[in-house]
Order: C-alpha cells, then sequence, then structure tokens
C-alpha cells in the first residue's frame, strides 16, 4: 500500500532531479523511493565497522610520538 509523503528539497536540485527521473524512465516518487529503499535495507558493513581492528596502535616511544605527545597534549 502506497502513502503520500511531502519533502522538502532544495529549489536548485528539484528540476535536475526531475531531469533525471525523465531520463531513466521512472517517475520522481519512484526515483525516491528506490534511493529510500536502498538505504534502509543495505545490509553492507559500515565505513567505521569495516576498518574497526584495522590499525595497530602507535608505539609510544621513540623521538616521533614524544614530539606529538608534547605538542598536542
Amino acid at each position: 500500500m502506497k502513502k503520500k509523503l511531502t519533502i522538502t528539497v532544495d529549489a536548485a536540485l528539484l528540476p535536475k532531479a526531475k531531469r533525471y527521473a525523465r531520463s531513466q524512465g521512472v517517475s520522481l516518487s519512484s526515483l525516491v523511493e528506490d534511493g529510500l529503499r536502498r538505504l534502509a535495507f543495505d545490509e553492507s558493513p559500515s565505513f567505521s565497522a569495516r576498518w574497526r581492528g584495522g590499525f595497530c596502535p602507535a608505539e609510544r616511544d621513540g623521538p616521533r610520538y614524544e614530539a606529538l605527545a608534547k605538542k598536542h597534549l
């Protein structure tokens, strides 16, 4: 069952979005619905989840660490 939705978009974006939808052979409503569906059902891991645990902590001994710690702490 479809429901009506009112959205607000930038005035400069609307004609471009309508043109794009027309070039794809779909309505603007279908284009927005498809975009929302993709966002809602995207099961791929987030950026932070993909990189979590991928970096080793910096070593805390050495002249470079000392210089950075002195500058930023």
